[in-house]
């Protein structure tokens, strides 16, 4: 049924005995609940004992918080379940996904713009150490889209690369680095993300490359790491059409689902024509992609049919559990394919070695834990990273760098965001205010714009009223900002996740300082500090820098390359011009 004696199990006999015995000894109730992942509600040891004694739960993914907590949470979920658990983490830009105090290292777009593999080693191994020290033992990363679609508002920064080679080397580098520590890497998001503008979380979002077109893209990424021993997957609520008809011929517009739910896409694709034996399990299924496909009744055995074998968060525990034994019990869910599911989860469990340690000794010792977690050596990659990352896109306005107190000592610096978004990924400091302090450390003469949005917030209706009113009649002449400031930085930071889009918040009162309509008057630089592609959006800009992240050390290496300190390294590995002609003049 499943070989676990071959890749990427590689199980030895003892091992796989223990699978056997495992399986044969388990109830029906226990069957279903190891299906499941659970996203914790809580950290109280009340709830986390409830959680694996009442339904059995094979795994958990939970939120981030600091070390010493998730050290304790996840001590008492292995000392208190009957099978150990599988707990993930999203240390899909450093240790940080795993505790709220460990190590960022940067996003995997940052990454790539290094051009040095190496990086890619260190994201995967400093997450490595944070999160095992933790109690970790399985990771939702690497990202392995490729971003073919600069209005896809959910990889962005999330992705290597849209190219498949690079993409290749990077991710297999995050995976030895990770697997270092004994964790687990999860790629995703099968089948490929990147291609459609929209966000599962909101709507459907397929992969709508042909079949040609996937193998010579996603298709070779998800092939290479598989033959260098990818141990488990993440499925995406993504379609991919193309192949589902091939499998299917009949199949029509309406009966395409996304590969959660689909057995062309995740059995016939992935397992027979990929070849993999490792473990799938599914993307969260709170998602829209996911849920309007069908009756949450139906979806969670139609996910296992389809060929995931972790069905991951429960909505509500009782009815998800009780909807996947009424279809195990009425057939809707074979006996076979649950017993498939469970010896994959299980053997995944074996090649970590968790069922030889006694429970108690799962975890390091809290002490020796805690002492792994923001080693002053991994923060110094992080350092390094930002100074080889930092990119500048467009420079075309002679004589603006390197800039200087003696040449730009009065520095206006712009805010400019998206809608707001507290959920969004990368939510951290302000970089427009952590830039502002480093130029005034500088010796700049520095003023941090504050627009209408901003002020508003503390107006009364009536004065924003009035306000909105002379929008466009209260101009100022142009002098006004000549006679005042020899620098504008515009200093951008909009993050996209779960927003379907990603593009820049315009306040209403056009010609004010938020949008940069005056590259001619004044010398400019934009630098954004989250989404690489707003030059869509700023064509006019003629001096243009990606950052990635707002870090202070990021901010401190875009300064020190804007003063001409250190040289521009990074280099773009998406299309940051967006494939327009007027962002490149």
């Amino acid at each position: 049924m499943v070989d676990l004696t071959a890749k990427p199990f590689n199980l030895d006999a003892e091992s796989v005995q223990w699978v056997e015995q495992t399986l044969a000894g388990m109830s029906d109730e226990e069957k279903i609940g190891q299906l499941f992942v659970n996203m914790g509600s809580s950290r109280d040891e009340d709830y986390l004992t409830d959680m694996v004694e009442r339904y059995h739960i094979a795994a958990v993914r939970y939120q981030p918080g600091p070390a010493e907590e998730i050290w304790e949470q996840n001590r008492i979920l292995q000392e208190k379940s009957k099978i150990p658990m599988l707990i993930a983490a999203n240390t899909e830009a450093g240790g940080n996904g795993a505790c709220t105090d460990g190590t960022y290292v940067g996003w995997e777009i940052k990454v790539a713009a290094a051009q040095d593999p190496r990086f890619a080693y260190e994201l995967g191994r400093i997450s490595g150490v944070e999160a095992s020290a933790i109690g970790c033992n399985w990771s939702f990363a690497p990202i392995v889209d490729l971003y073919r679609n600069w209005r896809n508002p959910i990889v962005s920064v999330r992705t290597w690369s849209a190219d498949p080679d690079q993409t290749i080397e990077l991710a297999t580098e995050y995976m030895r680095g990770i697997m270092e520590s004994n964790i687990m890497p999860a790629a995703k998001h099968w089948p490929g993300d990147g291609i459609d503008e929209r966000d599962q979380h909101l709507s459907s979002a397929p992969n709508w490359c042909s079949a040609e077109e996937w193998d010579q893209s996603f298709g070779r990424v998800y092939s290479a790491l598989i033959e260098a021993g990818l141990p488990s997957i993440m499925a995406g609520h993504i379609a991919l059409p193309s192949y589902q008809k091939h499998f299917n011929p009949e199949m029509t517009d309406e009966d395409i689902l996304p590969a959660t739910l689909s057995k062309e896409i995740t059995t016939d694709l992935l397992r027979g024509k990929l070849g993999f034996n490792g473990v799938v399990v599914t993307d969260a299924s709170h998602m829209v992609a996911m849920t309007g496909a069908m009756k949450r009744s139906e979806i969670l055995p139609t996910a296992i049919m389809a060929g995931c074998d972790l069905f991951l968060f429960f909505n509500d525990p009782d009815e998800d559990f009780a909807w996947m034994m009424e279809a195990l019990q009425d057939g809707r869910l074979t006996r076979e394919r649950l017993d498939e599911a469970i010896t994959r989860t299980l053997g995944l469990k074996a090649k970590i070695g968790l069922h030889r340690k006694q429970r108690t000794e799962i975890l390091p010792p809290k002490q020796e834990a805690m002492a792994r977690i923001q080693l002053p050596e991994n923060l110094k990659v992080a350092e390094e990273l930002s100074d080889r990352a930092v990119t500048l896109v467009k420079d075309k306005d002679t004589g603006v760098l390197p800039i200087s107190p003696d040449k730009h000592r009065r520095v206006l610096v712009v805010p400019i965001s998206g809608p707001k978004n507290p959920m969004a990924h990368g939510k951290g400091p302000k970089a427009s205010a952590v830039l502002a302090e480093v130029l005034r450390e500088r010796g700049y003469e520095v003023e941090l714009y504050e627009s209408l949005t901003d002020k508003a917030e503390r107006m009364t209706e009536e004065e924003f009223a009035e306000v909105v009113r002379g929008a466009y009649a209260g101009k100022a002449p142009v002098s006004a900002l000549t006679d005042s400031y020899d620098l504008v930085i515009s200093a951008a930071q909009v993050n996209g996740l779960m927003q379907p889009t990603e593009r820049i918040y315009w306040p209403a009162s056009k010609g004010t300082p938020d949008i940069p309509w005056y590259v001619h008057e004044l010398p400019t630089v934009f630098v954004s500090f989250a989404c690489p592609y707003h030059l869509a959006d700023v064509p006019q800009v003629k001096t243009f820098v990606n950052a990635y992240d707002g870090y202070e050390h990021t901010v401190r290496a875009v300064v020190d390359k804007l003063e001409g300190r250190s040289d521009f390294h990074g280099k773009p590995s998406t299309d940051v011009f967006c494939g327009l002609r007027d962002t490149v003049l």
